[in-house]
Formats: structure tokens, C-alpha cells, sequence
């Protein structure tokens, strides 16, 4: 098996990267490959059992009831808010720092999203904004657990349950994550997955549904597939050919047994490769306390911390560089690095449809303005987080 944490690319501190570290690269070990090939070998490429098992294996993982994989969080969003049964003129609020997958999965189901603005330590979505935006047209609440760092459930479940609303959880960034002792992705209706190349555990492009009912993971599955009846892709099997019936509009979001091969295994790894991502963490802080930046806050008691992303703030009165000028300053020393996220009211877009200005969303917007996330993954060598670190304190 590889050696995710080989020291055998040591380099100088100080020294610029003689080769560009790619943000967010996943580790991908000889198990993955060796089952992907296998599953090629077998002629099966499509959905079929290793995507069964992969359910299986993420339902148990998460104690959850019911798991259903397709392509993509976006597509998990999506299913679940038709599985929610939202209709044309509902409302349903959600964070404005998240990807705009969020927000589209939410007009793509016909439905009106409301902005709530975040809590500004946290960067979590803030339960008395969510309160405060409340109307008789609402009927769910999208937490977005940021970074890998869950919101507050408590306050966002008990507004939930005293306005009736659903509660979709989008857990892109938040595999490992547990509030209080609940995984996240169980605490609402519905929990959506992403297993993007960048994510905690990847199949490449893919996602996850989890459910606490049966009637929803049938529906969800349904839809995935074209609106064809539950498990037609059996209808190729070696029992003899099935003939499916269409009894919805549905989709083509379902993952494939050549994604789900790779993520099997990744799934496996989820235990060590959090815990070097923690390691990194508190390398990171070690190494940028005296830095005039603002450091990720620290977890939460009674919570896991995903360790999906490492944000730095960085703010231009403090340390004489603005956000921009030290994205440009770091990519020259071959540090890849990423931003999560500008808040969504600085897209145009969504100022044009909704009229939604950043300055509306105040924490948003200086989060947005100053983020930097820098690498996090467990394929990070400590060279590779000694070329973070130096090239970080070089560019301030």
C-alpha cells in the first residue's frame, strides 16, 4: 500500500517548490486502483452492486437508516428537495457562504431561496438570522456545516420543529463530522454527501443521500434514475431481463460502479486520513500564531471537526497584503491554495434575480473578501506542509 505520509520529497524552508502543489489533490492508494480495474475487468461499469455496497457500507458508517449514491451533493440537494415535496413559491433558507450549488439546487426544485447570514466566528449559518427570516412561505432550512465544522443543530432543529420546516443538511464539507454525538447527515430529514476529487473521501465526481424513511429513499432512488421503478438497473442482470415503468419525471443522477469502486476503499481510510488532516490543522496553528491573520476558530466542545478546510482570514489593514495580492503572491511560490467561498450576493446572478447585495450579509461578505483556504489533504507530506508553512510567512 502507499505510504500517504513518505518524507521523501523533503525540501528547504524558504526554498520555492520547485513543482506546483495542487490544492485539494486526494489520496489514491493501490486498493482504489486495483478495484477499479477489476470492476472494468467485469464488464459491469454502471449502477450495479458495488454501488450497493458502497450504500451499505456509508449507511453503516453514519448509522443511518436508508443511503442512496448519485452523481454528484448538487444532485443530492436537488432530489432531496423534490423528496421534501417543495413546491413553486416556497421559501427555504440557507447560508450565503456556501457554493452556489447550494442555492441553484434549491431554484432548480422550483423553489425561492432566503439568505441568512452567518455567525462570524463560526462561519456556520446563524439560528437567530434564520429566525429572523421566517415566513409563512417557508418550509425548510439548509445548514451548510462549513469547513467541515457542524452548525449549531440544536437551535436550527428547534426552530424547525416550532415553525414545521424541514431540515436538509448539506454535508459537502462534513463526512467525519458529529454534533453532541449525532453524525451529521442524521440530524435532519435528509443529508447530502459530496465525494468530489477535493473532498474528505472522493470517487472522482459523487454524492450521497442519507434518510430516515423508507418511503424517501425509494422516491429518491426513483428520481436518480430517470423516474424508473426501484432497482431497474437490474434489468441487465443474470437473472433474466426486468422491464422497468417510468412513474416520474426523474433524472439521470445516479453513480456508477466504477465511482463507487474507488470510494469503497477511500471509505475504509476515513478514520486515518482525518486524523492527518487534524495533524495538519495543529501544524498550521502552531506554525501562524504570531502572524497578524485570522486562524480557524477551534472546535466546539462536544463536536467533530471535519478538517475539510483550513481557512486563514486575511485582512489588508493587519497585514499590509489584501486577500488578492496574496493569492497571486502564494500561486507564485507553487502553493495551490483555494477560496470558500465569496459570498453568494457578489455573484451576479443572484443580484440580478434576487436583488441580493453583499453588504446585506455583512459577515458573509468580510469572510468572502478575506478567506484563503490552504492545502488540507491527507496525501500532504510534512515537506509539503513545511513548503505551506514557509511560503505563507514569505508572502506576509
Amino acid at each position: 500500500m502507499t505510504n500517504i505520509f513518505d518524507q521523501s520529497a523533503v525540501t528547504t524552508a524558504g526554498i520555492r517548490r520547485d513543482h506546483f502543489l495542487i490544492f485539494g489533490a486526494p489520496a489514491i492508494e493501490d486498493s482504489e486502483i486495483q478495484e477499479v480495474l477489476a470492476t472494468m475487468a467485469s464488464g459491469w461499469l454502471g449502477t450495479g452492486p458495488k454501488v450497493m455496497r458502497f450504500e451499505n457500507d456509508f449507511k453503516a458508517y453514519k448509522g443511518a437508516r436508508y443511503a442512496v449514491a448519485v452523481n454528484s451533493c448538487t444532485a443530492a440537494l436537488h432530489l432531496s428537495m423534490l423528496a421534501a415535496s417543495l413546491e413553486p413559491g416556497d421559501e427555504v433558507i440557507t447560508t450565503p457562504l456556501t457554493f452556489c450549488a447550494t442555492v441553484n439546487a434549491i431554484i432548480h426544485a422550483g423553489a425561492t431561496p432566503v439568505l441568512a447570514d452567518v455567525n462570524p466566528v463560526t462561519m456556520n449559518i446563524d439560528p437567530m438570522q434564520v429566525e429572523a427570516r421566517i415566513t409563512p412561505k417557508t418550509k425548510a432550512i439548509v445548514p451548510v456545516h462549513f469547513a467541515g465544522r457542524p452548525c449549531d443543530m440544536d437551535a436550527i432543529g428547534e426552530i424547525a420543529d416550532r415553525y414545521n420546516l424541514k431540515v436538509i443538511e448539506d454535508c459537502a464539507h462534513a463526512v467525519e463530522t458529529e454534533y453532541k454525538g449525532r453524525k451529521a447527515g442524521t440530524m435532519g430529514e435528509f443529508g447530502c454527501f459530496s465525494f468530489y476529487v477535493t473532498k474528505n473521501i472522493t470517487t472522482g465526481e459523487g454524492g450521497m443521500i442519507l434518510t430516515r424513511r423508507q418511503e424517501d429513499a425509494d422516491r429518491l432512488k426513483i428520481l436518480a434514475l430517470h423516474g424508473m421503478s426501484k432497482d431497474a438497473w437490474q434489468r441487465f442482470g443474470d437473472e433474466g431481463y426486468k422491464h422497468y415503468q417510468v412513474v416520474e419525471a426523474g433524472f439521470k443522477y445516479n453513480m456508477m460502479d466504477l465511482q463507487a469502486a474507488i470510494g469503497i476503499h477511500q471509505l475504509q481510510r476515513v478514520t486515518p486520513y482525518w486524523q492527518r488532516r487534524q495533524e495538519i490543522w495543529q501544524l498550521y496553528n502552531q506554525a501562524f500564531a504570531d502572524l497578524p491573520i485570522s486562524l480557524p476558530a477551534a472546535p466546539e466542545p462536544d463536536t467533530v471537526h471535519g478538517y475539510h478546510l483550513y481557512t486563514i482570514l486575511i485582512d489588508k489593514t493587519k497585514t499590509g497584503i489584501s486577500r488578492d495580492a496574496f493569492l497571486k503572491a502564494i500561486h507564485s511560490q507553487n502553493i495551490g491554495v483555494g477560496v470558500h467561498y465569496l459570498s453568494i450576493p457578489e455573484q451576479p446572478y443572484y443580484q440580478q434575480k434576487f436583488g441580493w447585495q453583499p453588504e446585506d450579509y455583512p459577515n458573509a461578505m468580510r469572510i468572502g473578501r478575506q478567506t484563503v483556504s490552504l492545502p488540507l489533504s491527507a496525501k500532504l507530506t510534512d515537506a509539503d506542509v513545511e513548503d505551506v508553512i514557509a511560503a505563507v510567512k514569505r508572502c506576509l
